[in-house]
């Protein structure tokens, strides 16, 4: 499974949307991720291991955008 589908997986679970209905440019905040969630997933994501930064993921709350800061946090 790819970065992208794994985050379209794990943000669809979140918000209740199927994962196909996701886009990779479709704002995560407005399909219904609160800074909350948002929260959540920082704090699981540097658990394991990942560099990963509250601000960037609200600065640009997109699929395609987290993939990047994903691949660049495992490199």
């Amino acid at each position: 499974m790819s970065v992208k589908e794994e985050l379209r997986a794990t943000v669809a679970g979140i918000v209740g949307a199927d994962p196909a209905s996701v886009a990779d440019d479709d704002n995560l905040v407005v399909l219904g991720l609160g800074s909350l969630e948002m929260m959540r997933l920082v704090t699981k994501w540097r658990r394991a291991g990942l560099k990963v930064e509250f601000r960037d993921l609200a600065a640009t709350p997109t699929i395609a955008a987290w993939a990047d800061m994903m691949e660049e946090a495992r490199a």
